[in-house]
């Protein structure tokens, strides 16, 4: 393999392993500052206890972000040098901010989290228990931004630097002149200026507007979805863990009150995601239209365009062995992909005249001649695969995503219906004398912090693949992004040492996490291991009655 494809698959290992931990804590942060609230406004020592324990699993798991996460700054300057010179301007200011507000205001207050316990009193604790669950947001929104840029670029113009010598005549970049005998200026290119490979050296993209990149045509829809998707599986591992209790008999209380919170907190989400995707879907119709046509594996150009719901995309070869087209083998609804990019619900039959562009007709010949101005229309179709993702791998991840929303919520809708029935409590209830259906749901729920990891990891893979072959989108291809100085043999050295390192890593996060799990919350919850201020007659809290004192 080549330095690319190694690069690539270096970076989205290193990535995906990431990914794994951040949305657990922006998730369990949520969690903790309702079960925070519900002790504030209770009093109650269960959510205390709740809080408690919910906040070491936090911990872990925010330890293990962080550690991973510094690994990809690198890797930026390592394998991606000409991006990151390309992108500098534009990644800077929200990197910046991520790491200066978000990143601080998290760890600055987790200390106060994770050891404030017996230090501050409630109230103090609660502030802290917002501020941590507000960092982790803000770190999801600025990389969110970075990222959202990279898909739907906006708010900048591209400058390339030249040296301009004494008698004001401009000269290439890489020109060679004697020291001293000119000057480095930067001029800004036109609108739609075409990036050339001779310019990877000498240009970059300058924010013009700074507003606009951040708030680029995809970065709210983005960010919605990724934040509810972050809710969904930190609720989900309060759901896992308390339905393992339940189903061991252990820590009833706590394990009901959790799961409680866990399954509302969970239906709302992803009702809440089911809106977002519609919005989302829309955002990539308008802005990146061939991502749209590969995802739903769509050939030609059509009205009453039809949705996938399940099958297989394949590619279609020439006898030489290139791509010319896709072969498309799934089950699909007619003109409702229509109805949903049109966004008009009220009259179906006029939305489904909607059309949607297929991957034959995409990129325009317009957009191709700009970059092959003297192709030939029939040079113009076999260059035209060129500029697709890789259809067959973007259909399927895309689709396992959607099916995943859908078992997630059936197993949180049943959770709700089991609670206020009285059975989800009831794990030998028997049906027909033999099945325990409350059992194996709980257990089907213990599994189930599995979904939203799997379909994080697919939306993600959807994203970034579907944006292929642009780094940057309609700009900068991802192989001009390269650093030129890396070697497909030291890439390959690295990724082997990063496959083994975090495989070390997740088996020591799997037995702290088991070993937390294990051990479980305290079952005292008369409030004995309060501290002291916090107890409801304490002398130092000044929660006492006058004839408290005079006794």
């Amino acid at each position: 393999m080549d330095v690319e494809i190694l690069s690539r698959i270096q970076f989205a290992f290193t990535v995906a392993f990431h990914f794994l931990f951040p949305p657990m804590t922006i998730g369990l942060g949520l969690n903790l500052v309702i079960m925070s609230a519900l002790w504030l406004k209770t009093r109650d020592p269960l959510y205390h206890n709740m809080a408690r324990f919910w906040t070491k699993v936090f911990g872990l798991i925010f330890a293990i972000g962080v550690a991973t996460g510094i690994v990809m700054e690198f890797e930026f300057g390592t394998n991606w040098a000409t991006y990151s010179r390309f992108v500098g301007d534009v990644f800077g200011s929200p990197l910046a901010i991520e790491g200066i507000y978000a990143f601080f205001l998290e760890s600055g207050f987790l200390a106060i989290l994770l050891f404030g316990w017996n230090k501050v009193g409630p109230k103090t604790h609660f502030f802290a228990t917002c501020m941590v669950s507000l960092g982790a947001h803000f770190s999801a929104i600025w990389i969110l931004v970075a990222n959202s840029w990279m898909q739907t670029p906006a708010g900048f113009h591209l400058a390339k630097m030249v040296k301009v010598t004494s008698d004001g005549v401009q000269h290439p970049y890489s020109t060679a002149l004697e020291p001293g005998t000119f000057t480095l200026k930067e001029i800004a290119l036109p609108e739609d200026y075409i990036v050339q490979a001779g310019d990877l050296d000498s240009i970059r993209a300058v924010v013009t507007d700074f507003w606009a990149m951040c708030l680029n045509p995809s970065t709210l829809d983005r960010l919605a979805h990724t934040v509810i998707a972050c809710w969904i599986t930190g609720t989900f591992v309060v759901i896992s863990i308390s339905a393992y209790y339940l189903l061991r008999k252990r820590h009833i209380p706590f394990a009901k009150a959790s799961m409680k919170i866990g399954l509302t907190v969970a239906t709302i989400a992803l009702l809440l995601q089911l809106w977002s995707a519609d919005s989302t879907a829309r955002g990539v119709a308008d802005n990146q239209p061939v991502k749209l046509a590969a995802i739903e594996g769509l050939a030609e150009s059509t009205t009453e365009a039809p949705l996938g719901v399940a099958g297989w995309v394949t590619w279609k070869k020439d006898e030489e062995g290139n791509i010319i087209g896709i072969n498309e083998n799934a089950f699909k609804i007619k003109g409702l992909l229509s109805i949903l990019v049109s966004g008009d619900f009220t009259d179906p039959v006029a939305a489904s005249q909607t059309e949607v562009k297929g991957l034959n007709q995409l990129p325009s010949d317009e957009f191709l001649l700009k970059r092959h101005p003297d192709a030939t229309p029939e040079e113009l179709k076999k260059i035209r695969p060129e500029y697709w993702p890789n259809v067959p791998i973007v259909f399927q991840t895309y689709h396992i995503m959607i099916a995943l929303w859908g078992v997630m919520i059936g197993l949180a809708i049943l959770g709700v219906v089991l609670w206020k029935t009285g059975k989800l409590w009831d794990i030998d209830w028997t049906l027909g004398g033999k099945i325990k259906p409350v059992k194996l749901f709980l257990w089907a729920l213990v599994f189930a912090v599995l979904a939203p990891q799997i379909a994080n990891q697919a939306g993600w893979y959807t994203a970034e693949i579907g944006r292929q072959p642009w780094v940057v989108y309609n700009i900068l291809k991802t192989s001009e992004a390269l650093s030129e100085a890396v070697k497909a043999g030291q890439v390959l050295f690295s990724l082997i040492m990063f496959m083994l390192i975090y495989a070390l890593l997740f088996a020591v996060f799997i037995y702290t996490l088991n070993s937390k799990i294990q051990h479980g919350p305290s079952d005292d919850i008369s409030g004995k291991e309060l501290p002291e201020k916090w107890k409801i007659l304490s002398l130092k809290g000044g929660r006492q009655t006058t004839s408290a004192i005079k006794e």
